[in-house]
């Protein structure tokens, strides 16, 4: 099936799963180690093409993630998947490079409050940290993708000007990382703002260096996914079972289940080569460790 309107028909989208990191990271118990590394295992057995596995991040701040270099040393790299992280800075990147990983993710925010409360610097000063972690990447020969958070919205500033959002995706894009995620960080967006957004960034950069992270606090992911694909848009991150959610919005959903990507998409007539019930299970093995919040998504084979 081609749309119309989609100036890259045929190619079929990239699904960056987050769980292990974003759906996990401030889960209030502790997750063991072995069910971490089975969960990622399960997920690449899937198909999934890109996974995010971990954060190498101080241990006192994501207690969660302590155990970086034990899961990453765990995983069964499957043949045609990436594995990533994200690092905050440069001793995550020297981290990441020892544990093996050949791609890693760095972070900055469209609103000053947001990056303050998160990584403690200005949005200049984490995009200044962006820049210097991409270019000792780039010396390594680590690939460097880039979040751009709350960029539809701020649960402590409100609604962010799109010229701003499309000034920082500049900006990240010119530190020389191959993509940039722009982000819904709280779950705010919805098609008609997704729309405004995309058509802005679109004048500045090409599609295939953009991806989408939306979250589903409101119900609005799928269909936000829905309006990105008439963009061109090619790569967008989901969390399977719908793991994840914001420490700065209490009670949010998580991450857009991967499950339901992957039937929205196979449903358009793409071939995602990804199994959306072997991933269903994957999310399913970890109900025991993430206090019943799975979310249950069921397909019929496609």
């Amino acid at each position: 099936m081609t749309r119309p309107s989609d100036p890259l028909s045929g190619q079929a989208p990239t699904l960056y799963e987050v769980a292990p990191r974003d759906g996990l990271q401030n889960e209030a118990a502790s997750i063991p180690t072995a069910a971490k590394i089975a969960f990622i295992d399960r997920l690449s057995q899937a198909g999934l093409p890109a996974i995010e596995v971990t954060a190498f991040v101080r241990a006192d701040r994501v207690p969660q993630l302590a155990d970086a270099e034990a899961v990453v040393a765990g995983i069964t790299r499957r043949p045609g998947t990436r594995y990533s992280a994200l690092v905050p800075n440069l001793e995550g990147l020297e981290r990441a490079a020892a544990a093996g990983l050949a791609e890693v993710a760095v972070l900055s925010a469209s609103s000053e409050t947001f990056s303050r409360r998160n990584v403690n610097q200005s949005v200049d000063e984490s995009i200044a940290t962006c820049g210097a972690v991409a270019r000792a990447a780039d010396a390594a020969g680590i690939r460097v993708r880039a979040y751009l958070s709350t960029a539809f919205g701020c649960p402590f500033e409100g609604d962010v000007p799109v010229e701003r959002v499309v000034a920082l995706a500049a900006r990240l894009a010119d530190l020389g990382v191959f993509e940039v995620a722009v982000s819904d960080t709280i779950g705010v967006a919805h098609p008609g703002q997704v729309r405004r957004v995309l058509t802005a960034l679109v004048q500045v950069l090409p599609v295939d260096r953009l991806a989408l992270h939306f979250h589903d606090t409101r119900g609005m992911a799928v269909a936000n996914v829905l309006a990105a694909i008439d963009y061109g848009i090619r790569t967008f991150d989901a969390s399977a079972g719908g793991l994840g959610g914001c420490p700065f919005a209490p009670g949010s959903s998580g991450n857009v289940a991967t499950e339901s990507l992957i039937y929205l998409l196979n449903g358009l007539g793409y071939r995602m080569g990804v199994r959306a019930d072997e991933v269903a299970a994957a999310g399913t093995s970890l109900e025991p460790h993430v206090r019943g919040r799975i979310v249950a998504v069921r397909h019929r084979p496609a």
